[in-house]
């Protein structure tokens, strides 16, 4: 189906990232994997980084709601160095297997791949047809934003070093799970507050329909982006469809 926005005419777009202008694969194959193979090298030479510390205090947090929670994650130590670090990754190991859309792991994640992005290791693929849109919104006014479970230094890696050249000059703003969980409408009531916007004039796209209930029920505008490679959905649900931008 063709995209229009003449039905809609927001005045801002929230796009979800994986399904929707990137990929799974790209996600699932290339991503993970090149920032699980390094992250025991990169906690080694980086951990008393200001950004990796953070993710590794989140994650410790984390660790503790899991603990509370009896979801019996790998145990943390401090007895040396060499055990911290192993247990400290393994526990990221737990929480990757799991696909958990844990705040400390995105954001360790996202710097592995900030340096692998630097050091040319990493490009990111979008669909061929999001360069295009991107450059036909901003040229009718939309205003352009993200929601993604990656944190934001990730999101804009992601733009910033696509195959399709630096796309971050289109988008205005990044939002991640430090405002609160995609599935919730809280989380998108305090995006449109940041956006200084009605949730009404905020038009949000992604491919799993739960985002999309979340978004509704915080009376933004929602559509269900359908690509290649995507996940099934519901298919009773009552949020307009796409198959391209």
């Amino acid at each position: 189906m063709a995209f229009s926005l003449s039905s809609e005419n927001p005045s801002a777009i929230l796009l979800d990232i994986e399904g929707t202008t990137t990929p799974i694969a790209f996600v699932y194959d290339e991503l993970f994997p090149f920032a699980r193979a390094r992250v025991r090298d990169y906690l080694e030479h980086h951990c008393g980084e200001p950004d990796v510390t953070e993710a590794l205090a989140r994650l410790r947090r984390e660790h503790q709601e899991d603990e509370a929670l009896d979801l019996r994650p790998p145990a943390l130590t401090d007895k040396s160095k060499g055990d911290r670090l192993d247990s400290l990754v393994a526990y990221v190991y737990w929480l990757m297997d799991r696909d958990r859309k844990s705040t400390g792991l995105k954001a360790l994640q996202g710097c592995i791949w900030w340096r692998g992005y630097l050091d040319g290791e990493l490009r990111s693929k979008v669909f061929s047809d999001v360069p295009r849109a991107f450059a036909r919104w901003r040229e009718a006014g939309y205003r352009i934003s993200i929601f993604s479970s990656g944190s934001k230094l990730a999101q804009e890696l992601l733009f910033r070093y696509t195959e399709s050249g630096d796309l971050t000059r289109f988008i205005d703003s990044y939002f991640d799970t430090t405002i609160g969980p995609k599935s919730a409408p809280k989380s998108y009531q305090l995006i449109a507050a940041a956006l200084g916007l009605e949730p009404a004039a905020i038009l949000f796209i992604s491919d799993t329909v739960t985002e999309l209930e979340a978004a509704r029920r915080a009376r933004m505008r929602t559509w269900l982006c359908v690509r290649p490679g995507n996940h099934p959905q519901p298919s009773d649900h009552e949020h307009h469809v796409i198959t391209s931008f």
